[in-house]
């Protein structure tokens, strides 16, 4: 009897649409998503250094990406293959988690993989590779910790110079001669947001202004917030301002559904209208009254609402964006309000100064809080594209993921590749001493996997000399 598997146009393949590949046994399958993973790292792995090679990305809204950060560029393919979207999940999660390092993800996945093909190429099940692989990055991370650098636990998040210098690797390889301007400016930052306690550093805490004109070392730090909109009024600085946020606009409520007004004469329409006005100038006289200088709207604001907030000296500010409008108020400590009503002492937010200033023919409005007490900072960048802009915005991301990770653990290894190095030939030595011929031959293809991404690391793209330049000659193995 002949199974519906072994007859064409049944089974399995009754159900695919047509073009489709149906793929079996390891040769087919597995080899065929590493061949996809390894095609990926293939991709990414010339952008890693800062003499890396950008790429140019169009993604799926047609908008244009000319960069050489391996996170963005993840982030923007439209990756179909469910083995290749592993290892963009994993680039995307190093990045959220450390902040850098995708591309060494993508690259470091991209060997093991590698290697693990020619394993089963020899006859190895992938189970057995699996376990080899675990037992030797088990053994990497125990050596890691000898290899940190005596001291480097005790560091000061607050020293400016010891952070500038920790921070200017990081920096270096997404800004190429940009570090000496950029990293005490996110030093600056950083600093002005930190905690009591570093460990509960938010990188969300230092904000970036992109404004087009100028150039980099016309950049700046600002304590506080940098919005990239003008006053509502025609009132532009107040100084010492209490300020009052309302999160759902500042104009005359309207009933949700719709209301008959039956009106019989004139008087009672002109009367009808002085109401209206009569009620707006009492929430807004009772707004000035508790003190507020500023108003702060997430939504419309009203003409009317608005003569009456010039005529009251109150200063109008409008901030579409919800999230904009969560920082605002954790920098000045101010509560959002639903409607326009008398807020309480205990609501309003306070600023040193708020004004409108013009940056490279942009007006943008600057609420500062010198004397501290604010969690927001803010590093205004100035270039002359948008492209150099966004690429500036992401060496400080990497900056200021850098001092987050130096505030939980600022221990440091060597650099240059050197504990790559070093972690080769202790692993060599390590699987010399297993017993049994499988732990043997998973420890050695580790080393070989180290072994080949140090030569990424030290190749051209990464800025330093090749690889067959290195007197010693590495490859023992």
């Amino acid at each position: 009897m002949v199974g519906l598997g072994a007859m064409p146009g049944y089974g399995i393949q009754s159900m695919l649409k047509e073009g489709h590949k149906h793929l079996s046994g390891l040769e087919e399958a597995v080899l065929k998503n590493i061949d996809a993973c390894r095609e990926l790292s293939v991709i990414t792995r010339t952008s890693l250094g800062p003499n890396g090679m950008n790429k140019m990305v169009i993604n799926h809204l047609d908008k244009l990406f000319v960069t050489s950060d391996a996170a963005t560029i993840v982030n923007e393919l439209e990756v179909q293959h469910p083995a290749a979207k592993i290892l963009v999940l994993a680039a995307r999660a190093q990045q959220e988690e450390i902040g850098d390092g995708a591309n060494l993800t993508i690259s470091f996945a991209g060997e093991l993989l590698e290697k693990a093909e020619e394993l089963i190429r020899m006859g190895l099940h992938p189970s057995e590779i699996i376990i080899g692989y675990t037992k030797a990055i088990n053994k990497a991370t125990e050596i890691l910790e000898d290899l940190v650098e005596k001291g480097s636990e005790n560091m000061d998040v607050r020293n400016k110079e010891e952070v500038v210098l920790r921070m200017r690797s990081a920096v270096a390889s997404k800004q190429f001669g940009q570090e000496d301007i950029l990293c005490p400016l996110i030093a600056d930052a950083c600093m002005q947001v930190c905690p009591k306690n570093p460990v509960n550093f938010n990188v969300d805490n230092v904000r970036v202004a992109k404004l087009l004109g100028g150039g980099l070392h016309n950049s700046s730090v600002v304590r506080g917030m940098v919005l990239k909109n003008d006053a509502v009024g025609s009132i532009k600085k107040v100084e010492k301002a209490k300020i009052a946020v309302f999160a759902g606009g500042v104009d005359t409520s309207a009933t949700e559904t719709k209301g008959t007004v039956l009106i019989h004469s004139a008087e009672q329409l002109e009367n009808y209208a002085k109401t209206e006005e009569a009620k707006v100038e009492e929430l807004i006289k009772a707004v000035a009254e508790s003190g507020a200088k500023v108003i702060v709207s997430g939504a419309a604001v009203g003409d009317m609402a608005l003569h009456f907030c010039e005529r009251y000296k109150l200063m109008v500010l409008r901030i579409s964006s919800k999230f904009e409008l969560r920082r605002f108020c954790r920098t000045t400590g101010s509560i959002a309000l639903l409607k326009l009503s008398q807020p309480n002492a205990d609501e309003l937010g306070y600023a040193d100064s708020v004004s409108v200033e013009e940056i490279g023919g942009v007006r943008v409005t600057v609420v500062k809080n010198e004397e501290g007490g604010n969690s927001v900072a803010t590093v205004v960048l100035r270039g002359s594209t948008d492209s150099i802009l966004d690429d500036l915005e992401r060496a400080v991301d990497d900056g200021v993921n850098t001092y987050k990770s130096m505030c939980r653990d600022s221990r440091i290894i060597p650099g240059a590749a050197a504990t790559e190095i070093e972690l080769a030939r202790r692993l060599k030595e390590f699987s010399l001493k297993e017993t049994g011929f499988f732990a043997l031959k998973y420890s050695a293809d580790a080393v070989c996997t180290v072994l080949r991404v140090d030569q990424i690391i030290m190749a051209k793209p990464a800025g330093g000399p090749r690889r067959d330049a290195q007197p010693g000659g590495m490859d023992e193995d």
